[in-house]
């Protein structure tokens, strides 16, 4: 069964916000120590130039999406707990990019944000949301069987 454009327009943001997010982190060795010696054994180490860029603009603009995206999903597939896990990874990163930024623990949150985000972006490849019934399938099927 294929998906439709709602879906898949829903996972390529998804996916681009998880991912975006992760680069975004790659290229930050000073803000991201582990993250940053991956990125540069990886190659990504001329990216730390431009860590002020990755960290003020480009990590907010991938959480962003990433948030935008899981909420736009869930409108296709209406499982509660599959928004919530994924709206969870890009709020721990926007609002420690924002009024949380000033206290120690704000990098947990942030670390913890990225995980999530990576986590459930992983979550989505093995095991894709589809609804958990549709009331078009089950009428259709009534409809079929009254006629028998």
């Amino acid at each position: 069964m294929g998906l439709n454009m709602l879906q898949w327009i829903s996972r390529l943001f998804d996916k681009t916000g998880a991912i975006g997010v992760l680069l975004a982190t790659l290229g930050c060795a000073s803000c991201f120590p582990a993250l940053g010696a991956l990125g540069a054994s990886m190659g990504l180490g001329f990216l730390a130039h431009y860590e002020g860029v990755f960290i003020n603009t480009l990590l907010p603009i991938f959480a962003w999406i990433g948030l935008g995206a899981n909420v736009f999903s869930f409108y296709s597939h209406r499982i509660i707990y599959r928004m919530l896990a994924g709206i969870a990874g890009p709020i721990m990163v926007l609002l420690t990019l924002g009024p949380l930024w000033t206290y120690d623990w704000s990098t947990y949150l942030l670390y913890s944000g990225i995980g999530m985000m990576l986590a459930v972006s992983i979550w989505d490849i093995v095991s894709p949301p589809n609804k958990d019934c549709s009331s078009a399938v089950v009428s259709e099927e009534l409809s079929e069987n009254q006629n028998l």
